[in-house]
């Protein structure tokens, strides 16, 4: 049974920092790409990051470029999202994807909650 599990989410002020992490299991992880996505209240679901199967080519989007990092360590079967910077827009579940293709994943975690007060 595959399994995606996020931690790391919580509570942060406006400038700080929070760091993600998806542990999978159930999968060949080190065969798949990895993705974070999120859903802010009242909005559709936004691709926030990816990264593929081997480590390289780690991508973010536009609009948290500079700020997020996506990584992962395919001998612990974890891929991390390092936030920093955060602003109250980040607010939002984030959730960990696997494989499928870029915007429809094969795998979805149940999500993690982050909010960032101003």
């Amino acid at each position: 049974q595959v399994q995606l599990v996020e931690s790391g989410g919580g509570l942060v002020q406006a400038g700080g920092s929070l760091r993600l992490s998806c542990a999978a299991s159930g999968i060949t992880f080190s065969n798949l790409d990895m993705r974070w996505f999120r859903r802010a209240p009242g909005k559709e679901r936004e691709f926030v990051a990816a990264i593929k199967w081997s480590g390289s080519s780690p991508y973010v989007s536009d609009s948290v470029w500079g700020r997020f990092t996506i990584s992962r360590e395919n001998g612990k079967n974890t891929v991390d999202l390092q936030m920093n910077s955060l602003k109250p827009e980040d607010t939002a579940i984030y959730y960990c994807a696997a494989g499928g293709t870029m915007f429809r994943p094969a795998y979805w975690g149940q999500g993690t909650q982050v909010t960032v007060s101003s």
